[in-house]
């Protein structure tokens, strides 16, 4: 049986349509963040906007380095000083990007959570795939979700990290990415732009406009190839989908995924894919991740902790739940036949 860690998908097909013949557009594309990274600006002078995408991708390389989890950098640091079970000094650079995680970990009840790498590391999503045909060993998996880390584990302060849990380690996989496009945007608007698009393997946030018409965001099909609906977005929103089809592996016939549900320490197996939209890319980013695991029974309850306000979530049987401001926003395509169910406002 196929046993094999898929690249990312592209999650959203960006700029359905084209652009007016006397509009300036600049393009450029690169891969940073395990991801391919296309920057779109229009509007601007093209030697400000080729200017400004060089510094994006530099960051955005540097960015890379520092927050991955387990190769060399200052995110693998902070873990392996937490295995200490000292109180130390992390790299001051990380504080803000650690309080961001703890803070949005809080509102999701926990769904989202940045401490579990020990986790993510059994299932092999931290470039060490398991024998084909293998699963991780359960005992070790049960011995992990028995010491149940989470933020609140953590003492963070503005100069010190420390935590007491063993089981404490970083992966902010499903948050760093977000967090990078957000920073990546305030450079752009210091660079005085105003109309662009960052789209990181599928996700991304949008500022202004594309011409005199809003951005129009594809959302792919989670089980077949095209696209499922459209969104159209204009000023500042972000579009972040977490779906089952991005990294996965299978063993006897089912799909084993990397949104691990902390709380069993397996993948979490009701949704196959969410989408949520939001004007900051690190709380979309984290509430996709948070809603994937609440799954279909519990996605409302974490979207108005979250506050989030527009949220999409496709469940295992291929139900697609919405909220009636999400519904109002969407566009499916013609030859959609799947059923809705539509939830209470969120707010």
């Amino acid at each position: 049986m196929r046993h094999a860690l898929l690249p990312v998908l592209v999650l959203l097909g960006v700029l359905l349509g084209g652009c007016s013949n006397d509009e300036t557009v600049f393009h450029t594309r690169f891969f940073a963040l395990g991801t391919l990274i296309e920057i779109s600006i229009y509007g601007a002078n093209p030697t400000l906007a080729a200017r400004a995408s060089e510094q994006l991708e530099q960051d955005l390389l540097t960015l890379q380095t520092s927050w991955h989890a387990w190769q060399p950098g200052a995110l693998s640091d902070i873990n392996a000083q937490l295995a200490s079970l000292q109180v130390f000094i992390p790299d001051p650079d990380m504080l803000p990007l650690l309080q961001e995680a703890h803070r949005l970990s809080k509102l999701s009840q926990g769904l989202f959570n940045p401490v579990i790498g020990q986790l993510i590391a059994q299932w092999g999503f931290h470039d060490n795939p398991l024998p084909i045909g293998t699963l991780p060993d359960s005992d070790s998996i049960a011995a992990l979700v028995a010491q149940a880390p989470t933020v609140e584990d953590i003492s963070l302060t503005d100069t010190q990290l420390a935590t007491r849990n063993p089981a404490v380690r970083y992966d902010l996989g499903a948050f760093a990415k977000g967090y990078a496009i957000d920073r990546a945007i305030e450079k752009l608007r210091e660079f005085g732009i105003e109309n662009a698009i960052i789209n990181a393997g599928g996700d991304l946030r949008a500022i202004g406009q594309h011409g005199d018409r809003p951005w129009r965001i594809g959302i792919r099909q989670p089980r077949k190839s095209g696209i499922l609906a459209s969104i159209e977005i204009d000023g500042d929103t972000s579009v972040f989908t977490s779906g089952d089809y991005e990294r996965f592996f299978e063993v006897d016939g089912k799909r084993y995924h990397h949104i691990i549900d902390p709380r069993s320490g397996y993948p979490a197996d009701r949704t196959i894919s969410v989408t949520v939209v939001h004007d900051n890319a690190a709380t979309a980013d984290a509430a996709a991740t948070a809603l994937f695991v609440a799954g279909p029974e519990s996605w409302v309850e974490i979207a108005r902790s979250m506050h989030i306000g527009l949220v999409m979530l496709i469940d295992s049987n291929g139900v697609i739940h919405m909220n009636p401001a999400m519904q109002s926003r969407i566009h499916f395509e013609p030859d959609s036949t799947a059923e809705i169910k539509l939830s209470e406002p969120l707010s």
